[in-house]
């Protein structure tokens, strides 16, 4: 979150710098140097600003350390629901919501990078690209390639991409089809799964004759399709 957006969640609540410099326990020489950019928004600062100021999910802010410990099922089933996910949207009461999430960017990240996933929530992530297509996809590019994940995320893209085609979201379309091809660029060629990497040899076989040709082209063993996403509309 930069400063010049930090100014703007704060105009849109109507609240003056002395408002919300006593709501978040600050001075307001100190709000003001942070929304000109004097000072850099701690992490924990902007965790409660974006809770506070009621921010877009993908203004909040990005962990530095995403590709640390997997994130497990159950969590990332809560994180979705918070991100308003309708498969799992009786999970987390609506008083709870903006508390328990997370960046969509961070979210989709953590989930690629889990050894073994499970379907239902693999089966969230092309409407999580879809529905939050202006998240930071620069930041989320550079750090799925360090980890070699980039075949997963263009996989996972290019179902978006499909989905915001169906709800004719135009700009979702553009901005998903930009980093599609961005992927397309540095795609690995070495087989990989979609999340499953405890596949036993029968599977991996099967997936190889009969997967569709997008997770043929991405080099994942998976059978994942739009057409068979439930509760997918963005």
């Amino acid at each position: 979150m930069t400063g010049q957006e930090l100014k703007e969640l704060r105009r849109s609540k109507k609240w003056t710098q002395q408002q919300a410099a006593q709501k978040l326990g600050l001075t307001q020489a100190y709000l003001s140097m942070l929304e000109r950019g004097r000072r850099a928004l701690p992490y924990s600062l902007a965790r409660r600003v974006s809770g506070l100021l009621q921010a877009p999910a993908t203004l909040v802010p990005l962990r530095e350390a995403s590709l640390g410990q997997p994130s497990g099922d159950e969590r990332l089933r809560v994180e979705l629901a918070a991100l308003e996910y309708p498969r799992f949207e009786h999970l987390v009461v609506q008083s709870a919501r903006r508390r328990n999430r997370r960046n969509p960017a961070d979210v989709l990240l953590s989930a690629l990078n889990e050894a073994n996933l499970d379907s239902r929530v693999a089966e969230g992530l092309p409407w999580l690209a879809a529905r939050y297509a202006d998240m930071d996809w620069d930041w989320l590019v550079l750090n799925a390639k360090v980890r070699d994940r980039q075949n997963r995320l263009g996989f996972v893209a290019g179902l978006g991409l499909q989905l915001a085609q169906e709800a004719g979201s135009a700009h979702a379309e553009r901005r998903l089809r930009e980093y599609v091809e961005v992927l397309e660029r540095s795609r690995l060629v070495r087989e990989d799964t979609l999340c499953q990497e405890g596949l036993t040899p029968p599977e991996r076989e099967w997936l190889r004759e009969n997967r569709p040709e997008a997770a043929r082209h991405w080099n994942l063993l998976t059978d994942m399709r739009v057409e068979n996403l439930t509760h997918a509309g963005v």
